[in-house]
């Protein structure tokens, strides 16, 4: 799997580089700027970009503007964005053009490095990686301000939690020392008192629990 990365920090760059040659994917270009980086894919055509959010020259959102334009320009190239802040408002930005093959995780994740590839690897795939300190944070907020949300279980908190980092039933199941006819339960019923539409394709499901938790 053929991979470009895009970061600024020197030491950092050359981390991802080593980790994700490490876990076998093939990094074939590792650059400093969003230009750069929007050049490089063009080039190589990668299977996968991972790229930070803020790069030179202002530091604000370089990285997430040229995500957003890799991924309209290149549709079968995959996303995965890092950032040094929890920003509920970048996942969603980066899931508005609805298609799967997208991530958003913390720096910090990449400490975890058999989680981290294993979320490379979802979303390379054409699955949905949201960071987990982002989705807890959107549903403590939910769960204060949302009636529906404070009136579900504790485990279908959990599920709900699980389903909106873009884990499948399987992985949730797993996680939870539940079977996945239980997970299957579970989240037939938080879409029932969400009134969210049952939908097969794992990141439209992701993109719906999102969509409800962003609101006002």
């Amino acid at each position: 799997m053929r991979v470009v990365i895009g970061e600024d920090e020197v030491l950092l760059r050359r981390g991802l580089e080593l980790v994700l040659g490490g876990g076998g994917f093939d990094v074939v270009d590792a650059v400093g700027d969003a230009r750069a980086l929007e050049e490089s894919v063009a080039a190589h055509r990668p299977d996968l970009v991972v790229t930070d959010i803020r790069m030179p020259p202002t530091f604000t959102d370089e990285g997430l503007v040229a995500a957003a334009r890799i991924r309209a320009q290149f549709t079968g190239t995959a996303v995965v964005v890092l950032s040094q802040h929890v920003q509920r408002r970048y996942a969603v930005e980066l899931l508005s053009d609805r298609a799967g093959g997208v991530g958003y995780l913390l720096k910090q994740r990449i400490a975890d490095v058999d989680t981290f590839l294993e979320d490379l690897r979802e979303v390379a795939t054409g699955g949905t990686a949201i960071d987990p300190d982002i989705v807890a944070m959107m549903v403590a907020r939910a769960r204060l301000s949302d009636v529906a949300v404070g009136r579900l279980t504790a485990r279908q908190q959990e599920v709900l939690a699980l389903v909106a980092e873009g884990r499948s039933n399987a992985s949730i199941a797993a996680r939870l020392f539940l079977t996945e006819k239980a997970v299957v339960q579970h989240t037939s019923r938080i879409y029932d008192a969400l009134s969210l539409p049952v939908n097969s394709d794992a990141h439209r499901r992701v993109l719906a629990v999102l969509h409800y938790l962003n609101q006002e």
